[in-house]
């Protein structure tokens, strides 16, 4: 199987702005006992073994241990239900890891895999902000930070984050998220965003 993807991603997870887990690479603890997060893409292009896969959008949602490298990740995925089965089956298969690419290197750390659910997704744009909204599993808004020219405030060198290696700093309010029996909500919570392309 061969495929290309791109589109845009945005993350929340339960850690305090900015995720220790992200910025350290996995070195430091998480702000709890755990880290809950869903990452969010939005895909705008590709296709997966020939299916076109524009217009879907993908959730994978995790509980990972404080120190993620100790691995036992617990995780499941959404898939938009605007996705026809056969556009379900290709990105499940890319999101999962179990087609290669930036998701595979997560995939010896996940412990647990917790299926596959269907749910409408919204993305709403007010200026540098994000409404995110899941069906009625997810549910945050995402300010994105910038510098006095209006440029973004980026982590780099990010080299464990599938949608890295740079990210768009942004903070999470309002998050009220529950999925696959992990539940997290608060505001001032860590977010990123920034466009994603992977190839396999």
């Amino acid at each position: 199987m061969s495929w290309t993807i791109e589109g845009m991603y945005y993350e929340n997870c339960s850690c305090d702005a900015v995720c220790p887990c992200t910025w350290s690479n996995m070195a430091r603890a998480a702000t709890h006992d755990y880290c809950r997060v869903a990452l969010l893409f939005e895909v705008d292009g590709g296709s997966v073994d020939g299916v076109d896969v524009r217009g879907t959008t993908c959730v994978v949602v995790m509980e990972t241990p404080p120190q993620m490298l100790d691995g036992n990740f617990k995780a499941g995925l959404i898939v938009g239900d605007n996705a026809s089965d056969e556009q379900a089956e290709a990105l499940a298969g890319v999101f999962s890891g179990a087609s290669g690419g930036p998701m595979a290197g997560l995939a010896p750390l996940i412990g647990e895999f917790l299926g596959v659910e269907r749910l409408p997704v919204t993305v709403n744009h007010d200026g540098k902000s994000h409404h995110i909204v899941v069906g009625d599993a997810i549910d945050y808004q995402l300010a994105m930070e910038t510098a006095e020219d209006g440029s973004p405030v980026q982590l780099t060198n990010i080299v464990v984050h599938p949608a890295g290696p740079t990210l768009d700093i942004g903070v999470a309010n309002g998050a009220k998220n529950s999925m696959f029996g992990f539940d997290w909500s608060g505001d001032g919570l860590s977010g990123f965003a920034n466009r994603f392309s992977w190839a396999a």
